[in-house]
């Protein structure tokens, strides 16, 4: 059982990987500015990024610390879509980080409606044969986050109509990887699309890949 000290240095590591990453994130060109968002579950609480800031602008104590009720239990003002962070925390108990962005090829497709199809194997990170793309719903909304967790049924990421991206982890360095190998997928789709229409994979050749997946990467000796 951790004492109050431990505690409190886990959720400053915590605090610190959220800034890492949302550095990482602008670095990278997934978001710019302000736009975007992630958050991490903390024990029987969860911390997101604040509202309206720039990633350069963040620290580590710019994190808010929230309930599962949606409560702040601290100074700051989290982010304007903390509702979909803390229903994908209350209902995928698996899910320990999200990871939102606002990236070019995600972004453009979630303004076609369009899902990303399995027209290369890597979809299958996202966790199933498909990226879904929910329907448009205006922002920081309970509906847009009713959308959300249903586009993500059976998923680790999904479109968001006319908004962007949503990327799922264990762990935030796992949802990052979701996110950025999502928005790799997006640009490679997009390109495929200049040349024609891709051949998509079948179900039973992608449920191939899922089972080649389960025990890739490595292991303990």
């Amino acid at each position: 059982m951790n004492t109050p000290l431990q505690g409190h240095a886990n959720e400053q590591v915590l605090r610190e990987q959220m800034l890492a990453g949302a550095l990482q994130l602008d670095a990278v060109g997934l978001n710019r500015g302000s736009t975007g968002n992630l958050s991490v579950r903390a024990g029987d609480h969860w911390l997101v990024t604040p509202s309206g800031i720039a990633a350069q602008d963040l620290s580590p104590q710019s994190m808010v610390r929230m309930d599962f009720n949606g409560e702040p239990l601290g100074p700051g003002k989290p982010s304007s879509e903390w509702r979909f962070h803390r229903d994908i925390l209350v209902t995928r108990h698996e899910v320990a980080a999200i990871v939102h962005t606002h990236s070019r090829f995600a972004t453009a497709f979630s303004c076609l409606h369009r899902e990303i199809p399995a027209f290369h194997y890597m979809i299958a990170i996202a966790g199933g044969d498909s990226i879904r793309c929910a329907p448009y719903a205006l922002f920081g909304t309970q509906a847009l986050s009713d959308l959300a967790i249903e586009a993500l049924q059976h998923r680790k990421a999904c479109l968001l109509g006319n908004h962007g991206l949503i990327a799922l982890g264990a762990d935030l360095k796992r949802a990052m990887a979701v996110a950025i190998e999502v928005e790799s997928l997006c640009e490679q789709y997009w390109t495929a699309l200049q040349l024609g229409e891709p051949q998509i994979l079948s179900a039973e050749q992608m449920q191939l890949v899922h089972d080649k997946f389960k025990p890739y990467g490595q292991t303990n000796r």
